[in-house]
This record gives C-alpha cells, structure tokens and sequence, in this order.
C-alpha cells in the first residue's frame, strides 16, 4: 500500500522487506499503539449517527474489523491485537444500548493488522493473512505480509491456526469472498495466485488462472450470477491510464475480462508524479438490490472517479465525481436496508472525512461522526446490522451507528416458507424460504477488510414481554445473492429463550422477513 516514512511504530529500511517490496503499498497504521484517545466530540441535534451507550472504553488501539456472527452478536478486535471482543443486543434487541464480554484471544504469534476475514456457512469465522503483525513485546506493528491464517469458533470460544495454500510465503492484506455455493476464496496478495478452502479438512485447492495483474489492492463482490467482479489496480504491470476489469467465473476456476470502466477508479497518481506517487488505491464497490454495483475510485490528484457496473448487461458507466479532492483511497462503504450505499471518503491518506450516499441518481453529503475531522477514510470499518443500522468503527474507543431515513421495499426481503411452529429452548431446527442470503453481501471496503453479512439470521421476540433472542444459525444452503431460489439454514434455539406465544423473523442485511407465529415450550 502507500509508501509512507514517517510511520510512528517503527522503523524500517527499504531492503529489510521481503522481495515483492517493489510492487507493494505500505498503509499507514492510523496511530502510535496504546495512545491515548481524544474524548468524544458533542454531536449536534439531527445528526443520522447514535453512539453506543456502553463503549469499549477497555480496548487499547481502539476498534477494527467487526464482524457480524449468526447469533446475532458482533465480534469486534482490538486493532493489531490479539484480543476479540463481543458485543451483545439487549433484551429489546438494541446494539446501542448492548453489553460487552471478551472472547478467546488470538496466539501471540498471530495478532495481525489489516486482513481477510468472514463468516463461514457453518457459523465459524475466519481470518486471513495481515499487512502487520504485533511484536511480541506488543509495543509496534511491523510490516510482514504474513501467510498466517486462523479460525474463531463460537461455540467452543476457541482459535485454530490454518496453515497457509503449498507454496505460500504472503497473504498479506488481501482480499477474500464466500462464494454463493459457500466456499471461501483467498488472495494472495501479491501474485495473481488464489485458493478454495475446504472448511472441513482446512486444506486448499488452487484458482484463478489468467489474472491479469496481481491481486493487491483490489477488492472482490459476489455478484448474483455466482461470478465475482473485481477492478484491475495495476499495482504490477503500472500502466498508468489503465480501466480494466475483471470476472471470476467459479464453473471455470479462471478469470477473463469484464471490460473497461471507462473512468480510472484506480489511483494511478499520473497526473502528480506517476509511478512513484501512486498508491494503486481502489475504493469499496457495494451491489445494490437493482442489479448495479457502485464502485468507488481513488486519485492522489485530486477529486477521485466513480463508475457503475450493469449486472444484467455486463457494462459499465462513469457515475459522478467526488466533489472537491474527496477521494476513497481504501475505505468503507454499506447498503443501507433502503438501497441507498453510505461511504466514508476523504483525500487521499489525510483528513477530514466525509460521508457520502448513493441513492442510484446521485451522489450526496450526508452528517459526519464525532471523528470525522480527524479520520482519514481508511480508519473506517462498517458492519450492517439486523437492526438495519450500519456500525462504524474508527480505531478509536467511539463506535457509532448511522440510521437510515427510509424502510426497505418488501420484494428485498427474506420469505419464509416452511418453519417449525412449536419451539424448545435449546432445540435445533431446519428453516426454508426465498431471499435468505440479501440483495447484497451488505458492507465492502476493499482488501484489507472484509465484512460480508449476505447469510440468514433468526430472531425470535417473545409476544408478551417483546424480548429478543437471536438464535444461532448455520450450514446455509446457499450464499448466493440477489437469488429468489429456494433455500435454507439450520437455527439453534437459544436455551435461555423465554417460552410462550412468539414472532420468528429472518433477517438478512438489516432487513426482516414477515414475521411467522410460533409457541415455544419445554
């Protein structure tokens, strides 16, 4: 990522990095680790942002990567440390007012910064590579590109490391997909090499073949045809003026070109240095539920570029500029339950942030956080939740939900066909419907981050004391997209769910299926 020297926590020389140095982009890490934290800016009245009322005031570097596991609840890292944290929805299912607990930490070994990460069909996470790792003595974060990789599993509150595809010496910060048949796919960073996992035997399989460039810098989105698209960053071959595009096609296990994107999203920095300057930067693309993908751009130079992808006629068209020299040089963006996508922009690697929203036809300045001022768009990470609120951390101890104005059209939402009616606490059951996996796979930002929440969640509210319980759910028959096919998901019913006359919703990137009846019992 961008070359940056006057990194706070530490000090390198160019030739102790590895070999591929040279076709690589150093991000900044945002600020020194175990510094203090600015007190949180009063918000004016109006504002679209609420922050949590519990903030994880015990966390050292602040907030990255949450992630939104099928119970409902959010896995959050304490940046570049080894520590997890999970924030739980109080008994009226709200995030905001939400209660914190620690869960296993990672091997001192293996606590990275910038990294792939999901959720995989069976419930478990997985996280993947790091652009840094902690030393030891957990004072700096050293750039490493590592090959290291790691699974959560909720269940069991235990990590198991994974060993890395034969031949692998980085994965650095690169990206990853669950595909719509439920495999996940890894980068690696800095070739054009990828592999399939087998969750089961943690063993994997190579794809990919005829990428054009190597993989880093760009991001991939899982479109409803099953095929993923990415935006060539020409990190290696740099050519300056280059618009390519591409698909991968999981029938073939290769990739061809999806055609010009018309207007650079790259940051190429031809304009004001060339080669040198250029970050290779992209910006998040997020699919929206009329079929377009809205890709952001990145420019060292000045306003950065906009374009649109056609799924249903596979072209592309410039959409606007960021105005002023607003620019997402990686950072976050999200669907909103009503279809609109929110994004985090600044100029490239300095501040202040400004958030932004697409709603198909333009592109509009929206309120900022409490840290916008001092944020660069990169600090962003944003999570939909099943409220339909998207949570933003900031690498600071200030998480903030943005609330969208406007509900979501019921022909976006989860159909439940077939559901058990009578309900045990504790008792393990087979869910079916249509539209369980979203529209979307919701937030997107990039490499380096990854925060997909296109796979169902169950929410159970008791009818008489309208308390709300998520119950646990995995091995999703699909994760396909913007799919109206028949699919399911098994749900754990909680044991600690209040028995009697209840509602039972699916939910699926913030937005909920019709609730159905049920009766829980022992």
């Amino acid at each position: 990522m961008m070359w940056n020297w006057k990194l706070a926590l530490t000090v390198f020389a160019l030739g102790a990095l590895p070999n591929f140095a040279a076709a690589q982009r150093l991000k900044p890490v945002p600020h020194p680790i175990r510094a203090p934290h600015q007190p949180r800016a009063k918000k004016g009245s109006g504002s679209s942002w609420t922050p949590l009322t519990n903030q994880p005031s015990f966390l050292v570097d602040g907030a990255s990567n949450p992630i939104l596991m099928t119970d409902g609840s959010v896995l959050v890292q304490d940046a570049g440390f080894p520590d997890w944290w999970k924030l739980t929805p109080d008994q009226n299912g709200s995030y905001v007012n939400g209660t914190w607990s620690q869960v296993a930490s990672l091997p001192a070994t293996y606590s990275p910064l910038y990294h792939s990460s999901a959720v995989l069909p069976d419930g478990r996470m997985i996280i993947e590579g790091g652009e840094y790792l902690l030393n030891l003595a957990q004072t700096a974060m050293i750039p490493t590109w590592t090959a290291k990789g790691a699974i959560y599993d909720p269940q069991a509150n235990t990590w198991t490391q994974i060993a890395p595809p034969t031949g692998w010496q980085t994965i650095g910060d690169a990206q990853s997909v669950v595909l719509d048949n439920g495999t996940y796919m890894q980068a690696n960073c800095c070739t054009t090499e990828a592999a399939l996992l087998n969750a089961a035997t943690l063993t994997w399989t190579p794809t990919g073949a005829n990428k054009f460039d190597v993989n880093d810098e760009e991001g991939w989105n899982l479109l409803p045809n099953g095929q993923v698209l990415a935006v060539d960053a020409y990190v290696f071959p740099y050519v300056a003026d280059g618009t390519n595009s591409e698909l991968y096609d999981p029938s073939t296990g290769a990739w061809s070109s999806a055609g010009s994107t018309i207007v650079q999203l790259w940051d190429s920095a031809a304009a004001c240095g060339g080669e040198s300057k250029a970050s290779s930067e992209l910006g998040p693309a997020v699919l929206r539920p009329d079929g377009t993908v809205f890709y952001t751009g990145a420019n060292s130079c000045g306003a950065a570029n906009t374009a649109i992808y056609n799924t249903h006629n596979r072209t592309w068209s410039p959409g606007p500029q960021f105005p002023g020299n607003f620019a997402i040089s990686d950072g976050p963006a999200a669907l909103e339950p009503d279809g609109n996508v929110l994004m985090m922009a600044s100029p490239t690697f300095h501040t202040p942030s400004q958030f932004f929203e697409w709603n198909g036809r333009s592109l509009t300045a929206v309120a900022n956080t409490p840290n916008a001022s001092s944020d660069e768009s990169y600090y962003g990470d944003m999570l939909v939740l099943p409220t339909g609120q998207i949570l933003l951390t900031d690498f600071s101890n200030d998480i903030e939900l943005y609330n969208s104005r406007s509900l979501p059209r019921q022909d976006w939402a989860p159909v439940i066909v077939h559901t058990p009616v009578v309900l045990n606490p504790g008792g393990s059951y087979t869910i079916s419907g249509h539209r369980f996996n979203g529209m979307s796979q919701g937030a997107a930002y990039g490499d380096d981050v990854q925060a997909a929440t296109n796979y169902p969640l169950v929410r159970i509210t008791n009818v008489a004391t309208r308390h709300v319980f998520y119950s646990r759910t995995h091995d999703h028959s699909s994760m396909a997209v913007a799919s109206n096919e028949m699919v399911s998901t098994h749900f754990d019913v909680p044991a600690s769910q209040e028995v009697g006359l209840s509602t039972l919703e699916v939910v699926a990137n913030g937005i909920a299926s019709r609730p159905v009846f049920v009766l829980v019992v022992h």
